[in-house]
């Protein structure tokens, strides 16, 4: 089984951020967790043409409640107040 069928059977059953899924694929380093969103870009489009849908719970910052686009990504700081305290988003798929 693949990276990304693991990724898509991991968010076919419960939401994920990017950290949790890089730790259930048993990713260090790096570049692990850049290697993740890329592998979530690719997901949303392979489970789009399933008739599936990747779900987005985007990113809080924890100091100040600003919430970020659903986007697949994970934000550096917050626009608002400039911390760094960034709850990460998190993922799930579900059948439309």
């Amino acid at each position: 089984m693949t990276r990304r069928q693991k990724i898509i059977k991991l968010l076919e059953e419960r939401d994920y951020s990017v950290s949790e899924l890089a730790t259930m694929l048993d990713m260090r380093g790096k570049g692990s967790k850049k290697a993740v969103l890329e592998d979530l870009k690719a997901v949303a489009k392979i489970v789009r043409r399933e008739g599936k849908v990747l779900l987005i719970q985007p990113a809080i910052c924890r100091k100040c409640g600003f919430v970020f686009r659903a986007e697949i990504n994970i934000p550096s700081k917050c626009p608002k107040c400039k911390s760094q305290w960034i709850e990460e988003p998190r993922f799930k798929i579900e059948v439309r």
